[in-house]
């Protein structure tokens, strides 16, 4: 019985593998090979990179170790599409990306095609100690393309943003919003007692280092705003001259509000006398129930000090994420919908999953008792614990496998490309 319920289980990872491998293929598909080739800024990597790199990640961490005899499908692409792995050797520069003219997008789907077949037949072949002695790297293999997944899209909706084509869309057309009008935030407050709790990842399913391990830690009472903070309420911020306003900023924010001009969040444009938005669906009216998107975290910090209110903390957030279905969330690989929604206040929390990623307060660093994993992939997380500021939640773009109340995204404070709200928080 132990033996048949383990091939189950083996099958269903060979099945998972095939179909995060065939829904990047899909989400590329859509594309022309000059679409993938283009890097529009440093943080923006070529949507052919993306393919080649998860790739790349089941080549070395999973093949080269596993498969004896394994050939790469070509050892040049070792350099090409590591990404930040020291341990792995050197890297071509991240922000030279987009200058990779070669191998071409159909070399690049036959490495794709290559490690797979080579992944199918270990499958195939593989004891089943073996197999299980892969699984952890297996399961961060399918949450590491999925998370590029939500890179690519990111990503491609830059490329897109700077096309000549302003109507330049990936998705079909949402419906017409209502005007725009500013609103001050009026939220709907829900509180919580605080107390000492256990937070952090525990248990048999899967879960990235930095989730863990399971730790205790005191929270004085606090409350939390029902929903995230509106397009019409950042209106009213920028309304009230709150790009202008030093009082509102954390001092490394202030600095580059004024050395880049900002006065707007990334994707904002005005047109007309009237507001819109880029996004996947094209060029769009700003819907003032949508949570606004895009911010980064000084125009988090500063939206929330302007409200009178504060961001929260990762802990905070999770703590009123217990119990949540994440069902509830709406994630775009449901209904096709690859743009937060609009959302109206309520007596409970919503939008706590699959709308936009919440920035919360906390500096990105280890729980106590953290320990990176073993060898290269010990790098996945652990080295980046400085300069970051951790995210809550998950957004319209990011893979439902990904919803739960213990996940840490995190990314550098000045970040803006990536589908990024906020919540508000306020002391009791």
């Amino acid at each position: 019985m132990a033996k048949d319920m383990n091939a189950v289980a083996f099958s269903a990872l060979r099945d998972r593998y095939n179909a995060v491998r065939s829904r990047t293929e899909a989400l590329a598909a859509e594309f022309s090979a000059e679409d993938l080739c283009v890097q529009t800024m440093p943080d923006v990597s070529p949507g052919k990179w993306h393919l080649a790199h998860v790739t790349w990640f089941w080549e070395t961490f999973l093949l080269s170790e596993a498969l004896p005899g394994y050939q790469p499908f070509d050892r040049r692409f070792n350099y090409l599409f590591n990404s930040y792995y020291e341990a792995i050797g050197e890297r071509h520069a991240r922000p030279e990306r987009g200058f990779l003219t070669r191998p071409g997008l159909e070399e690049v789907l036959a490495y794709r095609a290559h490690v797979d077949r080579a992944v199918n037949d270990w499958f195939d072949q593989a004891s089943a100690e073996a197999i299980d002695t892969c699984r952890t790297v297996i399961e961060t293999g399918f949450a590491h393309e999925e998370q590029h997944q939500e890179l690519f899209l990111t990503d491609i909706k830059h490329v897109l943003s700077r096309n000549s084509f302003p109507e330049a869309a990936y998705a079909r057309t949402l419906d017409t919003a209502p005007d725009l009008i500013a609103t001050r935030p009026d939220p709907v407050w829900l509180t919580f007692e605080g107390g000492l709790a256990e937070f952090g990842h525990e248990g048999d399913a899967f879960a990235f280092d930095n989730e863990g391990p399971r730790h205790k830690a005191w929270l004085d009472p606090f409350a939390l705003a029902s929903r995230p903070v509106s397009n019409a309420e950042y209106l009213a911020f920028i309304e009230d001259e709150g790009y202008g306003r030093p009082e509102f900023w954390l001092s490394e924010g202030w600095a580059r509000m004024q050395d880049e001009g900002r006065t707007q969040p990334f994707y904002w444009r005005r047109w007309d006398g009237r507001w819109t938005e880029f996004t996947l669906h094209g060029e769009q009216a700003l819907h003032p129930d949508a949570p606004v998107s895009h911010l980064d975290y000084f125009e988090a910090s500063a939206f929330a000090s302007w409200a009178g209110a504060r961001l929260p903390e990762e802990r905070e957030w999770e703590q009123a994420a217990q119990g949540l279905a994440v069902q509830t969330g709406r994630w775009a690989s449901a209904d096709g919908l690859l743009h937060p929604q609009p959302q109206t206040s309520a007596t409970d929390l919503r939008a706590m999953f699959g709308e936009v990623w919440e920035w919360t307060r906390s500096a990105y660093s280890a729980y106590p008792g953290f320990a990176p994993a073993a060898g290269a992939i010990g790098e996945y997380n652990g080295k980046f614990m400085c300069g970051q500021f951790v995210l809550r939640g998950g957004s319209c773009l990011t893979a439902p496998d990904h919803a739960r109340t213990t996940y840490r995204n995190f990314f550098p404070p000045d970040a803006q490309w990536q589908m990024t709200g906020l919540r508000l928080a306020k002391d009791l």
